[in-house]
């Protein structure tokens, strides 16, 4: 059932305060992972478009998924107000009316698609859910707004099951000449051209494309896994997925983390391997020149690409906390062009920026969960669905069952980031300091949580090491004794914090985005020395430039 708009509407614009456009792009307590982005018309401003984002809802916190599926939206002006548009989906009753499930349990619901078409020059939209119940794994719906609510409309004459072709991952596309495609699959990519009648049947006469690419048991570079996903650019046919790299390919190990791309002169292939639009392991290179992960280095991967005010973007999901079911939503700057015939499509950067294409803005609050760089002393192996860490990660934070009540205290908001061991560094790509580069000297207001183990946090810019051209701009010292740090004692919602002041030196002349990273330091190894809540930079005046939102 959909949330009744003027309920929302109120909440819309707590919940926007404070997603500001970064990355993640969307509060950090929201879990919304295999994100298809769309451009629709507002059908409460007609003539005005809004980017919506429909995805998968990590809500279940022991599986992938969850029971309902939400959807945000920012307008196109202004891609840092995130509004939260609320339920549009969830798959709980028969046609008639009654309970699926007599525990009255909706089902569990994977990455879904949309697609916009006209009916008797009417807006429809059909609404692919994923729906993982037994009898009921091909749904489509239908919807007059982008918002919703969608109604399934390929029930059998029971009222309990469904009919149609769709299988894992669905996509759903229509071409400029009207006709329709239906894509889908987990370790094998399969097409097909749609009847428009069902939207979820093949074409009479048409066929099942089954294999389209080749996945990592067979020759060449596509390596298909899951995440089908369809546009058009260019004039050419694009298809995305997740890919799984080889071993060894980029100089890690193999995984699935990883969205590609293929295109193709026809719906339906044939198709040319394209290349990588972005990598969930933000590949780097240590002090030594070794390629290695600088983010999670396990998990999956699901999204598409999308052209907002003449700007191309890759829309993905990185992976948060202990384990694979806090998946939050990501977006990178991709550029695009066609060269020969040949589709050309950047690989984007794994940062912090989202949609502040000028880098953050020093002076405003930075929650801790914003990190885009996290490295420990060591890399450990992966057994899912849990993470394993030697040092600093992003520590998911949830808003619970009571709705989004108190969605924006410190705690479910800034995602701190915890288990900051000897040898552990966390970064932040990028800063605009242009601005800041005005003065020599500013001060790093922080909020953090000691743990009792003393050492030091080294505040490097542009690289972590000074053999890499990184520049050391200050230091904080940690105490063994919480109670001996020189630290502003607080309170909030989560609990004791402490504000440290930093002074940073070496700023002058500063210009455009810089990187900044946090080094950590201890004789005590294996130990946190503190969680990370949020910082922001001060001029040396005291001069504080007030940031939007509530910080407690």
């Amino acid at each position: 059932m959909k949330m009744n708009k003027t309920l929302f509407t109120l909440l819309a614009l707590l919940l926007s305060m404070s997603a500001l456009g970064q990355n993640p792009y969307l509060p950090l307590w929201e879990y919304i992972p295999d994100g298809e982005p769309y451009i629709f018309e507002d059908p409460d401003r007609p003539g005005h478009q809004r980017v919506y984002v429909y995805g998968s809802h990590d809500m279940l916190v022991d599986t992938y998924c969850g029971l309902d599926q939400v959807v945000w939206s920012a307008p196109v002006e202004d891609l840092h107000q995130w509004r939260y548009d609320g339920v549009v989906f969830e798959s709980r009753y028969t046609k008639d009316g009654y309970l699926l499930n007599r525990d009255g349990k909706a089902d569990l619901l994977y990455a879904p698609d949309i697609v916009e078409v006209k009916e008797n020059g009417r807006k429809v939209y059909y609404f692919t859910p994923n729906n993982q119940a037994e009898g009921r794994r091909n749904m489509i719906c239908k919807g007059y707004r982008p918002d919703g609510p969608f109604e399934v409309c390929n029930w059998n004459a029971d009222g309990r099951t469904t009919y149609g072709l769709f299988g894992f991952d669905p996509a759903i596309f229509q071409d400029d000449d009207g006709r329709v495609y239906g894509y889908w699959g987990f370790m094998q990519s399969n097409g097909a051209e749609l009847d428009p009648t069902t939207m979820c049947t093949v074409k009479p006469g048409a066929e099942v494309k089954k294999g389209m690419i080749s996945n990592k048991d067979e020759a060449g570079d596509f390596r298909f896994y899951e995440a089908s996903s369809m546009r058009k650019i260019l004039g050419k046919y694009v298809f995305i997925y997740s890919r799984t790299t080889a071993p060894g390919e980029f100089g890690l190990y193999d995984s699935n983390y990883t969205l590609a791309y293929a295109y193709s002169d026809k719906p339906l292939g044939p198709w040319t391997y394209g290349g990588t639009l972005i990598d969930g392991r933000a590949r780097g290179k240590d002090e030594k020149g070794n390629v290695i992960p600088t983010a999670v280095p396990y998990g999956n991967t699901h999204g598409s690409l999308l052209e907002i005010n003449g700007q191309w973007y890759v829309f993905y999901h990185r992976q948060t906390g202990d384990n694979e079911f806090q998946r939050q939503a990501m977006v990178a700057p991709v550029s695009v062009s066609l060269k020969d015939g040949k589709l050309l499509i950047s690989e984007g950067e794994y940062t912090s920026e989202g949609f502040c294409l000028n880098g953050l803005n020093p002076f405003d609050l930075t929650p801790a969960g914003l990190a885009c760089y996290l490295t420990g002393p060591t890399q450990l192996p992966h057994q899912f669905p849990n993470h394993a860490h030697s040092g600093s990660y992003i520590k998911a934070t949830r808003i619970g069952d009571n709705g989004r009540d108190g969605a924006y205290s410190l705690h479910a908001h800034h995602s701190p980031v915890a288990f900051n061991t000897d040898g552990s560094v966390v970064g932040y790509k990028y800063f605009n300091m242009t601005e800041i580069g005005k003065h020599n000297e500013a001060t790093l207001r922080m909020h953090l949580n000691p743990e009792g183990v003393a050492g030091e946090i080294v505040f490097m810019l542009d690289s972590p090491w000074e053999s890499q051209g990184g520049k050391e701009i200050g230091r904080l010292a940690l105490k063994g004794n919480s109670t001996e740090n020189k630290f502003l004692q607080m309170k909030s919602q989560s609990g004791d914090l402490y504000e440290a002041d930093i002074p940073i030196s070496g700023l002058k002349k500063l210009k455009g985005k810089h990187p900044l990273y946090l080094l950590f330091h201890s004789e005590t190894k294996g130990k946190s020395l503190c969680e990370l809540y949020d910082f922001r930079f001060i001029q040396q005046s005291g001069k504080m430039v007030e940031f939007k939102g509530a910080r407690f």
